[in-house]
């Protein structure tokens, strides 16, 4: 399966790469093709420019600041998500990414009605998998309502394959971690990742 590895962390050193050299080493481990785009190492642009919006819904001019990143999820069949969970959402740069790459006509279908929705554009999408770090517990973190989670599990599953799968791996009360906790959690990672 070509799988795409979206990562977003700002420091090279942090558990966060660990989880991500995890993640990339488990899928090829398992003969899947992968692909990592490393956010912050390739100085992606979170912000939306002005003229961008005004063009945002114009097939094939939308895509153009960000071809390269349209064409990673053109490629994709399977998307992994590696990320640190900032208060309860996504980190900046990563939403930026959806804001920017996710546009009409390519990851969705524009209404041609009044009272139409848009329709999914991204069937070839299978499975998407998020793998975080919370600085908060489990029950605070569902009390929150898990923005970020829900953002990638149900907002951006529903332009993908009807069947499409999603799998979630939360590394709680980060801030509080110790050695022996990150370690048991890299292994959790590796297997579910294994399993895929």
């Amino acid at each position: 399966m070509k799988a795409l590895v979206v990562f977003a962390h700002p420091v090279p050193e942090s558990f966060g790469a660990a989880v991500r050299d995890t993640v990339v080493a488990a899928l090829r481990e398992k003969g899947h093709d992968v692909r990592l785009v490393d956010l912050y190492a390739i100085g992606f642009n979170p912000v939306m420019s002005a003229d961008e919006r005004r063009h945002h819904f114009e097939r094939g001019v939308n895509e153009l600041p960000v071809a390269d990143q349209i064409e990673h999820i053109k490629w994709c069949e399977m998307l992994v998500f590696v990320y640190p969970t900032w208060w309860y959402g996504l980190p900046a740069i990563l939403k930026g990414w959806l804001d920017r790459v996710w546009v009409a006509h390519v990851a969705f279908i524009l209404p041609e009605a009044e009272g139409e929705n848009i329709r999914p554009n991204m069937q070839h999408i299978r499975h998407i998998v998020a793998v975080t770090t919370c600085g908060a517990n489990w029950w605070l973190t569902k009390w929150v309502g898990e923005p970020g989670r829900r953002t990638l599990l149900r907002g951006i599953r529903t332009l993908c394959h009807p069947l499409c799968r999603t799998s979630y791996m939360a590394h709680y009360k980060m801030d509080s971690s110790t050695p022996e906790s990150r370690a048991k959690y890299l292994a959790k990672v590796r297997a579910r990742i294994g399993r895929l």
